[in-house]
């Protein structure tokens, strides 16, 4: 950043810095990275009402996205060999683009087909970005990491703190208020085309080449167990602790607000956090802190009283924040060297995601079954016992060895 270079191919009467630019697009892109997952929570009710979605399609609903980024985490590396890290990160953000404008159409075939693409994209671009990152910011890896981090977790703390809001100012469409996240979407297709027009860089050699394997890598599982349980419990509240807060008494405004803070605070925690432990010759207390305070916040919103929600939100969202940051150095402190990161995050996110994707669903089904989102707690203790212990154990001085 502080060196300046010359303007990105095809960007005309630019004075900033090339690496500016090409961090504010890949920033852009990061920001559009969320809002599929955090804006159907808000109008759920809304939407079950006005199409009949059952209450086990809602389930669902709220599941495929995640699970299309474990799925599609796998594909990244294919799309960045075909076309170029640039491109394949356009395409992903296309997908995305597709995807919102189709959740916005208004009938249950379109808002289901529009999720899955939107998730695909945001699948690939999750392993894509940070390729982007390591090869064009080596020097800048860890603010860029943490800047990154910051975008995702700010895209979803707006889209879902606003949604609630543009479905009553849009005289109360949920399709208009799913459609408005289009335009984001949008603005970062069309300055990442900008950017990166013409560009086909070469590929770090951490996502094409082929090497030894991971999965009989005890550490390798243990940072994988910790990435998806700690997203478990971040997509169990995008998915579903707006509508346990409604039942519980609050309206539809106030429950997104509730929301959007706690992934405002996931946005304060997410870069002091890994930046920080990085200074610790272990992460192991860190990381065991964080799912603490996430259970701490799970039993306060379910539990307590309603007027102390924003407190246990606070202690929730911090707890979060500081899970994805402490997952995210993890799959870079417990790797000897980039291919291998590469390869630990391929493997965390495939397996993590998918585990992940089971956070919605169970939920959804123990409330279906039950009436009641008491026993949801069950879920959250032990996903939580179990990310602490995995997070105790992946926080030690050690790489993986492949």
């Amino acid at each position: 950043m502080s060196q300046i270079d010359r303007p990105a191919p095809g960007v005309r009467g630019v004075v900033m810095p090339r690496k500016a630019l090409l961090g504010l697009a890949i920033l852009l892109v990061a920001f559009n990275l969320r809002p599929a997952v955090s804006t159907l929570a808000p109008v759920l009710p809304e939407v079950m009402a006005s199409t009949g979605l059952s209450a086990f399609a809602a389930s669902l609903m709220q599941m495929g996205p995640v699970l299309c980024f474990g799925l599609f985490a796998a594909a990244a590396p294919m799309l960045a060999r075909r076309f170029g890290l640039e491109r394949a990160a356009l395409l992903c953000l296309l997908a995305v683009t597709l995807g919102s404008g189709l959740r916005g159409q208004g009938s249950i075939a379109a808002l289901a087909i529009g999720t899955l693409l939107a998730g695909a994209g945001i699948g690939a671009a999750n392993v894509l970005l940070p390729g982007l990152l390591k090869r064009d910011f080596a020097d800048r890896t860890a603010l860029m990491t943490g800047l990154y981090s910051m975008a995702l977790c700010i895209g979803g703390t707006v889209s879902a703190g606003s949604t609630a809001i543009l479905y009553r100012d849009f005289d109360h469409s949920w399709q208009a208020a799913l459609a408005f996240w289009t335009m984001p979407a949008l603005l970062a297709l069309g300055c990442a085309a900008l950017v990166w027009r013409g560009a086909r860089g070469p590929l770090p050699g951490s996502l094409v080449a082929r090497g030894a394997s991971l999965w009989g890598d005890r550490l390798a599982w243990q940072v994988t167990a910790f990435m998806g349980l700690q997203s478990l419990m971040a997509y169990s509240a995008l998915a579903w602790l707006a509508p346990i807060l409604r039942e519980r008494g609050d309206d539809a405004v106030t429950a997104g607000l509730v929301v959007a803070l706690c992934l405002l605070m996931q946005v304060a925690a997410a870069l002091p956090a890994p930046l920080l432990a990085a200074r610790l010759r272990r992460q192991s207390g860190p990381a065991a802190l964080s799912m603490t305070m996430v259970l701490g916040g799970w039993a306060g919103l379910l539990y307590a009283p309603l007027w102390l929600q924003w407190v246990f939100t606070v202690v929730m969202g911090l707890g979060m924040g500081a899970a994805f940051g402490l997952a995210v150095l993890f799959l870079v402190l417990r790797a000897p060297n980039a291919m291998m990161a590469a390869r630990l995050s391929s493997m965390a996110q495939f397996v993590g995601y998918s585990v992940a994707s089971l956070g919605p669903l169970g939920v959804g089904l123990l409330h279906t079954a039950t009436g009641s989102w008491a026993p949801s707690m069950v879920l959250f203790g032990v996903g939580c016992s179990v990310a602490a212990a995995a997070g105790w154990l992946a926080g030690r001085n050690r790489v993986v060895r492949g």
